[in-house]
């Protein structure tokens, strides 16, 4: 399979790079989910990797924030070296979003939730932040390898910082394993038939909050996989690029404010409507929040607003006749 993966990464479509959105010319909707990956397979199967078969592959998905053929592609790579069904790996641009797609369902359906790591969480994952604005409830705990963890009702999440690919040995007391990759963005492993209907609320989390990891990214990590060894130390100078565009934003606009920039307009709109709700709650303490959504409101903003709404008991939607 390695091998396969080797000669597909030196013959990629150049599109497989750059294109964020469908080709309608090899795009069927209704298959978009499945096509891509059971041609794939088929060519696999037969060992071709040439261009021009690659090229001819259906598109995967519809956006980028669904998935893209690079992304189904590790995610199928990662499945076939844990003997996993595909459909249980899901790729992120976010480091904490799959934890918080996992926290947004058992809060629905009122189930516990330990969240259990090795070395270090991210920075970024701030537990009482979390607990305070999203209203989500957990344990957080420490151990230094993943056969320490405890027995526990309920979900166990573990989250891993890893600086390479490789095969995880994910005991059946773990619910869902977490790999962060620095800089790339994590791998969800959904583990055990048990846990399988979580699969399409946390894809849809991914298509309202963020966005699948990017082709870029995913190429690395497959460059990674197929040689067996860590991530490149700098990631094409990725901090001072995200510099250069912040400095450019801030020039363009004359703007005195420091700019933001999600990886998407859903996950940066998401990020607005939670720090409204953050700001809400530490200024207006027990007020109602209310967003006001107009009858020709986009659908993912529509869409996106009840999910907030329905996870935050003081939190409503206004629908505008």
């Amino acid at each position: 399979m390695l091998n396969y993966l080797k000669n597909v990464l030196e013959n990629i479509p150049s599109g497989w790079l750059s294109t964020t959105t469908h080709r309608l010319d090899i795009y069927d909707e209704k298959l978009a989910k499945t096509e891509f990956l059971e041609q794939f397979k088929l060519l696999y199967n037969k060992n071709i990797a040439d261009t021009s078969a690659l090229d001819d592959l259906p598109t995967a998905y519809d956006y980028i924030r669904l998935g893209h053929p690079l992304s189904c592609i590790l995610e199928w790579a990662i499945a076939y070296l844990h003997d996993k069904k595909t459909e249980n790996i899901i790729s992120f641009s976010s480091q904490t979003i799959p934890v918080l797609a996992i926290l947004r369902k058992n809060l629905l359906v009122h189930k516990n939730t330990q969240i259990v790591y090795s070395g270090n969480l991210p920075v970024m994952f701030d537990a009482e932040v979390i607990k305070q604005t999203y209203g989500y409830q957990f344990e957080l705990k420490h151990v230094e390898k993943s056969s320490d963890i405890p027995d526990f009702d309920g979900s166990t999440i573990f989250v891993s910082q890893d600086e390479t690919i490789s095969v995880n040995a994910i005991s059946s007391n773990i619910d869902f394993f977490i790999n962060i990759y620095k800089q790339l963005g994590s791998v969800l492993v959904v583990n055990g038939e048990q846990n399988e209907h979580y699969i399409s609320e946390i894809q849809h989390v991914r298509r309202r909050e963020t966005i699948a990891m990017t082709p870029v990214n995913c190429y690395t990590a497959l460059h990674a996989l197929v040689k067996n060894s860590r991530f490149p130390v700098s990631l094409s100078n990725l901090e001072i690029n995200k510099k250069n565009v912040l400095d450019t934003i801030t020039s363009i606009t004359g703007a005195d404010t420091t700019p933001l920039v999600g990886s998407s307009g859903l996950s940066i709109q998401y990020a607005i409507m939670m720090g409204l709700i953050d700001y809400a709650q530490e200024n207006y303490k027990g007020k109602p929040i209310k967003f006001i959504v107009p009858p020709n409101c986009y659908g993912g903003t529509n869409d996106q607003a009840r999910r907030v709404a329905a996870c935050n008991k003081n939190v409503e939607v206004i629908d505008l006749p």
